[in-house]
């Protein structure tokens, strides 16, 4: 009986075992490129969003959200790159800069969230010098509802946490920034 509990309780888990996030622009496990990261804060960067693209959306998803976040970030909660949501379900990548200000490249009823600079696009790694090597964790969330009740100045870790309440599967990989 313990074995088939097991077994029912890996059954989602290998169902949406298919469903992943990549990018050409920023590969799992390596450093971000210049282009990618920030213009301030002593960084000069790009600060362009990198292409993105997924594939294995579970059946039955309404829409997709998409968190970028560093956790070693010396803040509570970390620091929130960008958060965009009510992304069509339909939809399976984001070109570069899609996080630009102007926001015309977002997929049409895409939202941008508010992020840690307070702007409400892509915000590239800008880690403090010397604090080490950051992580960036790239996390794309599918959804059980086509549309977030999110206001855009709603507080990302606020964001988040709804977002994560709706979703019923996610998939991410992890890239790393220092200076």
């Amino acid at each position: 009986m313990k074995q088939i509990s097991i077994l029912l309780a890996l059954l989602p888990a290998l169902a949406w075992a298919d469903f992943k996030l990549s990018s050409a622009d920023v590969p799992a496990e390596t450093t971000v490129a210049e282009k990618h990261v920030y213009v301030g804060y002593g960084c000069n960067g790009g600060n362009q969003s990198p292409a993105l693209q997924w594939s294995g959306v579970p059946e039955g998803t309404k829409s997709l959200a998409l968190v970028v976040h560093d956790p070693d970030a010396p803040v509570a909660g970390g620091w929130y790159h960008w958060v965009v949501y009510d992304l069509p379900s339909t939809v399976n990548s984001l070109p570069t800069n899609a996080g630009s200000s102007v926001g015309d490249k977002l997929p049409k009823g895409a939202r941008s969230g508010r992020t840690s600079f307070e702007g409400n696009n892509f915000g590239g790694p800008c880690p403090p010098v010397g604090h080490g090597r950051h992580r960036y964790n790239f996390t794309l969330y599918a959804l059980k509802v086509p549309k977030l009740a999110i206001e855009q100045d709603t507080p990302p870790a606020e964001a988040e946490r709804r977002i994560r309440a709706a979703s019923v599967a996610h998939t991410g990989f992890t890239v790393y920034y220092a200076r």
